[in-house]
């Protein structure tokens, strides 16, 4: 069970922070502490603002940063109307990188391909479509760099029952260019093709998508391409629940908690711009305490607060020496 579920992972990351940060830590307790970070990682926050190798490191990881994504992000797609094209693939990887800052690009690069055309990356993209392009890409991109190198394999006439290792030759990169005997049969059989696919899900370690839903998927087509093996993943809304970090396609843009704390914020500001204009006026106006409710937040930003109260304290050692 703890290697299942990763267990010895989350203990490494919390002792390391709690050694990096256990001059604040000590004002609060150890045993404060590791209840806060758990709870963080059950709530899937504690993905937010680390490097990537921690962020890929499990598969609740990956499943977190999408989920995190879609909340932070899905206005974008909300406002500017389901299916119209918003931005491209330069400015989602800006968003991507507003969270994790060393996000790398050519994953993104590789989620854009699965719905643009090599030669129309610079195109602009839905939110929605990049989203559950994104969410195969990241959450299955080991799984996906073997069935690139089988998909070689097969189309070089290789025995299906030849284990393929992949390697930078056989990236997903590389899969849009089609055989030099362009036809009506281009690509590889699909029945011989899941057998490849079910016999490496067997025994991969990483994660792989439910190979009953793949094989559902490819037993209404003879022939298919990685292309089109790619695309089908991202359009199928049995592997986007089996997977359970996103919504369904029609419910991507509805998050009642989400939007229930975004109407609080804008009557609070709304209320304080009312209360800035009468006390503009004149008239001495007291502000209304408001508690607003506190979200629980990992500890990685905690050496940040040290290093403002650092700069604070000398900002006010400056100001009793200006003062003397």
């Amino acid at each position: 069970f703890a290697a299942q579920r990763h267990v010895l992972t989350y203990m490494e990351d919390a002792v390391s922070q709690l050694l990096e940060n256990r001059e604040d830590i000590s004002q609060y307790g150890i045993a404060r502490f590791f209840t806060e970070y758990f709870n963080s990682v059950r709530q899937g926050t504690h993905i937010l603002f680390r490097e990537f190798s921690f962020v890929q490191a499990t598969p609740h990881n990956r499943a977190s940063f999408l989920r995190t994504f879609w909340r932070c992000f899905r206005t974008v797609g909300k406002n500017g109307g389901k299916y119209s094209s918003i931005c491209c693939y330069l400015e989602y990887h800006c968003l991507l990188q507003l969270l994790c800052p060393d996000f790398p690009m050519e994953l993104t690069q590789k989620a854009a391909r699965i719905v643009l055309m090599d030669d129309a990356m610079d195109c602009l993209m839905s939110f929605s479509d990049f989203l559950f392009a994104f969410q195969i890409q990241f959450y299955y991109s080991e799984f996906l760099e073997s069935v690139a190198a089988i998909y070689q394999g097969l189309l070089a006439g290789k025995n299906p029952n030849t284990v393929i290792v992949p390697t930078s030759s056989s990236g997903q990169h590389r899969q849009r260019q089609p055989p030099c005997d362009s036809s009506p049969l281009d690509g590889v059989e699909a029945s011989l093709f899941y057998q490849c696919l079910e016999s490496l899900c067997d025994r991969s370690k990483y994660s792989c998508p439910p190979s009953a839903l793949v094989k559902e998927m490819l037993s209404s087509v003879q022939r298919l391409t990685f292309y089109g093996f790619l695309v089908a993943l991202a359009k199928d809304q049995g592997i986007n629940r089996a997977l359970g970090a996103l919504p369904d396609k029609g419910d991507l843009f509805l998050d009642p908690t989400m939007d229930q704390e975004l109407e609080k914020l804008v009557a609070q500001v709304s209320g304080l711009s009312v209360s800035s204009s009468i006390s503009s006026s004149g008239d001495t106006v007291n502000l209304p305490v408001r508690n607003s409710p506190r979200m629980n937040s990992p500890w990685k930003p905690l050496h940040h607060r040290r290093k403002m109260d650092a700069e604070s304290e000398g900002s006010n050692e400056e100001t009793d020496s200006s003062e003397n």
